[in-house]
């Protein structure tokens, strides 16, 4: 039987299509990861969006938030950028102040701030996407991914939930003049200085939790050793760029430093960088509201990560103290005898603070930015009795 061309062809344009979508897709029991043409995991959005708000629930808590917001940045010289969402859609969110004040350049719904220790959240997802895309493990030795790494037993989990035992890079680089402070550190200058100043661990490793920043510097290392891209551009291929984070970047000193948004102390005065500020993965992300709220909703989709690795997200792991707080992979958490778990992350570096508030029964979202110093940012958390049974109240007065 003799086959026509156009058969032949038909053929190879169907197996082509299976193959090209074999190599960007891996299904899983629970659903699928997506793989980009260079091998790397990428998140998706949400595919199907959450229910939708009534307008009597939109107005009652636009109302609520716009009460708070008025009563918390009352002054005229407040700068910052706050927004409220549910199931991803935005009910209330007011921007105020100067991006920069020699320019006299208004915050707006698009200018990126520095988000500081929020970056954790954000560092802590690619690096358990790529333990759910099985190129990376939760109990996988940095030693085994950083060259010369000098710490055998701390592992990737240690890492994310800041039980490694390491001190902190600010502190051990600026003792003993370990580290000429007029070069800007790098991440890889982290690992040198443990090496050649036999930097010891403040703890044994997995004995105690200790907030620390080196953790997450030590992951920006371990995300470019298993992507084989820079951690800026392994955040924008992996993140930013599927879920449209246009006004989402990774602050690379050199060149990013002129043009990056100043911060200042609370009197107005600005307060300029240091050497500390080419390191990246524990800070430096700059964002916005909307943008954070894109990274937020899409962590909803039923194919983010498997469920059994996003249980061990939302889980303590530091109950050598007694007390409520405790901290997971990437999230700070108060677990209350009764109620649900409170999930945020702070931040502060330099003038600019940061919260990130996660009510994930609730499906809200709460995030505010600011570029001068304060703390009435951290407020924010009040917000949650807003929408769920949680132990905060909006009038109270303490910060």
């Amino acid at each position: 039987m003799k086959i026509k061309k156009s058969h032949y062809i038909l053929l190879f344009y169907s197996l082509f299509l299976i193959t090209t979508s074999c190599s960007k897709q891996e299904k899983t029991e629970e659903g699928i990861i997506k793989i980009n043409e260079k091998g790397l995991p990428v998140m998706q959005p949400l595919q199907e969006p959450l229910p939708k708000l009534s307008t009597a629930f939109i107005n009652d808590k636009k109302y609520g938030s716009a009460r708070f917001f008025e009563k918390i940045w009352s002054e005229k010289n407040d700068n910052v950028s706050f927004l409220v969402a549910k199931n991803g859609q935005i009910i209330y969110e007011n921007y105020m102040g100067y991006a920069n004040k020699k320019t006299e350049e208004k915050i707006t719904k698009d200018t990126p701030l520095h988000i500081a220790s929020v970056s954790k959240v954000l560092t802590a997802t690619a690096v358990l996407m790529l333990i759910d895309a099985k190129k990376l493990k939760l109990d996988q030795k940095a030693a085994t991914l950083i060259e010369g790494f000098p710490y055998p037993d701390v592992t990737v989990q240690t890492l994310l939930n800041h039980r490694s035992g390491m001190k902190n890079y600010a502190y051990f680089t600026y003792e003993n003049n370990n580290w000429d402070r007029k070069k800007i550190l790098t991440n890889e200058d982290i690992v040198k200085v443990m090496v050649e100043k036999e930097i010891p661990l403040e703890t044994k490793t997995d004995t105690h939790f200790s907030y620390c920043n080196t953790n997450y510097a030590m992951l920006a290392l371990i995300i470019e050793k298993v992507t084989g891209l820079k951690y800026p551009e392994a955040m924008k291929e992996m993140i930013f760029a599927p879920l449209g984070m246009t006004n989402t970047y990774v602050c690379e000193f050199e060149k990013d430093r002129e043009n990056i948004v100043p911060s200042y102390k609370g009197n107005n005065v600005e307060i300029g960088t240091d050497y500390l500020d080419g390191i990246y993965g524990d800070k430096n992300i700059y964002s916005t509201p909307r943008d954070i709220l894109k990274f937020d909703t899409a962590r909803y989709a039923p194919f983010f990560l498997n469920p059994d690795l996003l249980k061990k997200v939302y889980k303590g792991y530091s109950y050598e103290s007694k007390g409520l707080k405790n901290y997971g992979l990437g999230i700070r958490m108060v677990e209350y005898e009764e109620g649900e778990p409170f999930f945020f992350h702070n931040g502060w570096w330099h003038g600019n603070t940061s919260s990130f508030i996660n009510l994930r029964k609730e499906k809200v979202t709460i995030i505010t930015l600011s570029n001068k110093y304060t703390k009435k940012t951290y407020q924010s958390k009040k917000l949650a009795s807003l929408f769920g049974d949680y132990p905060f109240k909006l009038n109270d007065s303490d910060e």
